[in-house]
């Protein structure tokens, strides 16, 4: 297991805040705001002004609550508009549902001009915001859909046109990216898929995350590793699991950072297997804003069945993903909890992180 304490920025004391301010980390910026006693305004981590004394400086978690406590926003830093980072998050994440949903992959210049960025900069600032490049991200975004197309076509050549290929040389190099294997072989029901799993600590508990070579298929927050290993086993009888290293780790510390802070959640690329239902409903999981709820009626409506749902309750439950997919914004009618798969007290600590109850 590995142990990404080290990795985390340590917010939320007043001794590591004053650290972020001192190193003005702008990493720690959207976090808390620092206040000024002498000059009466606050200011975000990374303020380029000149650092105050210890004894003059004042944490809080939102600009609100500065503002309430009687202090103006710095001019310099701007701390009540968006952050260059913030607007950068924003821009990958739209780029992200773009790569997703679209047929066609857009140009790596489409992609910059709509985020408003030079072709370098996007690419630099999508790769370390994701953890990828948009060409490995926009793979791993077809990979389900060329999985459905070529389980349900005739043949694999059908499959291939079907799919929007020019010729069956394109079709197979994809493929064997997709699936880790030809798409005859993945036809035929293939045994022994290689999922690279790897265990962390967060303050929600032990994070089990699994990977295939397009995405995160399954995160698991037990109170152990080993009974987060167990439940991959059950979720994945036929693949060969394995423990992860190197790159993978890397990965985890983005899945760590995504359940501690769920705004961070929008960069990893996914590659869960489900029904074409639970995949309409999962999705609809994912436009839930952070803040907010929902119920499994609303749900129903946002994915045309509004009279399904028990089978968007049964879906909610079988979300293979922990916190990426968002199931617990879901809730009852009259806002009672419902159930959540990792308890509901985990449940009630995400809803009151993000500001929903």
């Amino acid at each position: 297991m590995v142990d990404m304490t080290g990795q985390m920025l340590k917010t939320d004391t007043d001794q590591g805040r004053w650290e972020a301010v001192v190193e003005r980390n702008a990493e720690a910026d959207g976090e808390f705001v620092f206040a000024v006693k002498t000059t009466g305004v606050y200011c975000r981590p990374s303020c380029p002004s000149r650092r105050a004394k210890r004894e003059n400086v004042s944490f809080f978690d939102a600009n609100r609550a500065a503002e309430a406590a009687g202090y103006r926003p710095c001019k310099r830093c701007r701390p009540n508009e968006a952050s260059v980072a913030q607007r950068n998050a924003l821009a990958i994440e739209a780029a992200c549902r773009r790569l997703e949903t679209v047929e066609i992959e857009p140009s790596l210049d489409d992609l910059a001009n709509e985020a408003g960025l030079s072709r370098y900069h996007f690419h630099r600032v999508f790769k370390e915001i994701v953890g990828m490049t948009p060409k490995q991200y926009a793979r791993g975004a077809r990979a389900p859909r060329l999985r459905e197309t070529v389980i349900a076509a005739q043949s694999v050549t059908d499959a291939a046109f079907e799919s929007g290929h020019e010729s069956m040389r394109h079709f197979y190099d994809n493929a064997v990216v997709a699936f880790g294997m030809s798409p005859k072989a993945f036809r035929a029901g293939a045994k022994g898929e290689v999922i690279v799993h790897a265990s962390a600590r967060t303050s929600l508990g032990i994070a089990t995350a699994a990977f295939t070579g397009n995405g995160v298929c399954a995160v698991r927050i037990t109170d152990s590793a080993k009974e987060g290993e167990l439940e991959l086993r059950e979720l994945f009888p036929a693949a060969l699991m394995i423990p992860g290293k190197g790159d993978f780790e890397q990965l985890l510390i983005h899945v760590v950072a995504a359940i501690e802070e769920p705004a961070r959640a929008a960069g990893l690329p996914l590659d869960i297997r489900g029904t074409a239902f639970q995949q309409r409903v999962w999705t609809a999981l994912r436009g839930i804003p952070i803040g907010t709820t929902s119920t499994y009626s609303e749900i129903a409506a946002v994915i045309g069945a509004p009279t399904a749902q028990r089978a968007v309750a049964r879906a909610v439950g079988a979300n293979p993903v922990a916190v990426l997919v968002p199931c617990h914004r879901v809730l009852r009618v009259d806002g009672g909890l419902a159930g959540y798969r990792w308890g509901v007290e985990r449940k009630q600590a995400l809803l009151e992180r993000e500001g929903a109850r």
